[in-house]
C-alpha cells in the first residue's frame, strides 16, 4: 500500500468539541502563523469566499485544537463547509462530532 494512504489514515487531526469553541474572527484579514502555512501567501480576506475556503481548510488539516478555536469562526465554517476540500476522514471527523455540518458537503 501507498506510504501516502497509510499516513492519511492514522494522522490525527484535531476536532472541536462544538462549533460554540470556534471564536474566530468573522472578517478582515488573518495571517496564519508558519506551523499552520508555510506557504509564502499566509495571508487570506475573509471577505473572499476563495480565500477563505483555502485557509479554512488549511487550519482544520494542519491546526491544533487552539488554532481551530482561534483562527475559525463558527458561522464561517458553516457557509463555507459545502465548498471545503478535505481528506473524506478529516470530514467525516468532523461531521461525526457537529451535527450542523452534516449533509452540508456538496
Amino acid at each position: 500500500m501507498d506510504g501516502a494512504l497509510n499516513y492519511a489514515n492514522i494522522r490525527p487531526y484535531a476536532v472541536p468539541g462544538s462549533l460554540e469553541e470556534l471564536a474566530g474572527p468573522a472578517g478582515g484579514v488573518v495571517v496564519l502563523p508558519g506551523w499552520l502555512d508555510w506557504s509564502p501567501r499566509r495571508s487570506y480576506d475573509l471577505s473572499d469566499r476563495d480565500s477563505l475556503r483555502v485557509m479554512y481548510e488549511q487550519v482544520i488539516q494542519e491546526g491544533r485544537e487552539q488554532d481551530l478555536q482561534r483562527y475559525l469562526n463558527a458561522e464561517l465554517l458553516v457557509s463555507v463547509w459545502p465548498d471545503l476540500i478535505l481528506p473524506v476522514r478529516v470530514r467525516r471527523m468532523w461531521e461525526a462530532k457537529i451535527a450542523r455540518l452534516r449533509g452540508r458537503a456538496a
